[in-house]
C-alpha cells in the first residue's frame, strides 16, 4: 500500500487518508457495480446494513460509466459529421 498505492494517489491529487480496508471494500464495489451486479446482492455481499449504504457508495463508481457513454456519444457524432461531409 504505502509502496504502490500511495505514491500513485498523491501525485493524482488525492490527499485524503487511504487504508487498506476502505480501498478494497470501494475497489469490490466498484468491481460488483461494473459486473452489473443487482443492489440487494451488493449490500449481502459488502454486509452493509441498509441498501440505503450500498446505493450511496456504489452510485460513485457510476462515473467510469457516465464517461464511457459520453465517449460514445462523441465518437458517434463525429463519424456522423465524416458521413455528412
Amino acid at each position: 500500500m504505502r509502496l504502490h498505492i500511495l505514491p500513485v494517489a498523491r501525485k493524482l491529487g488525492i490527499n485524503k487518508k487511504i487504508g487498506c480496508h476502505t480501498f478494497f471494500r470501494h475497489t469490490y464495489s466498484t468491481l460488483l457495480r461494473s459486473t452489473g451486479a443487482e443492489l440487494k446482492i451488493m449490500q449481502e455481499l459488502l454486509r452493509h446494513s441498509t441498501i440505503r449504504v450500498t446505493f450511496d457508495t456504489s452510485m460513485q463508481a457510476v462515473a467510469t460509466g457516465k464517461r464511457t457513454a459520453q465517449e460514445a456519444v462523441v465518437h458517434y457524432c463525429a463519424h456522423e459529421n465524416q458521413r455528412n461531409e
